[in-house]
């Protein structure tokens, strides 16, 4: 649901339930999105989604062999 900021801020508490029990309630501000507000369920949800670099990196694909081949020799020499 949209909500103008005064509305919003008005019932904010309503805002909340709503978000809670509905899903996201977007504020506007001159009829243009300004703010979203989440359930803490939501945002955690949200923000869990996002790993680290090295988790990022960990769970990509593997070298093959033969680019550990190439680092060996390049070593040898």
């Amino acid at each position: 649901m949209n909500w103008h900021l005064k509305d919003a801020r008005n019932n904010f508490s309503k805002v909340v339930q709503r978000a809670r029990t509905k899903g996201p309630q977007t504020v506007t501000i001159r009829g243009e999105r300004a703010a979203v507000i989440l359930s803490a369920e939501d945002y955690d949800r949200l923000i869990g989604q996002k790993k680290s670099l090295v988790e990022y990196l960990m769970t990509g694909p593997g070298w093959d062999d033969s680019f550990d081949k190439e680092i060996n020799n390049r070593s040898d020499t």
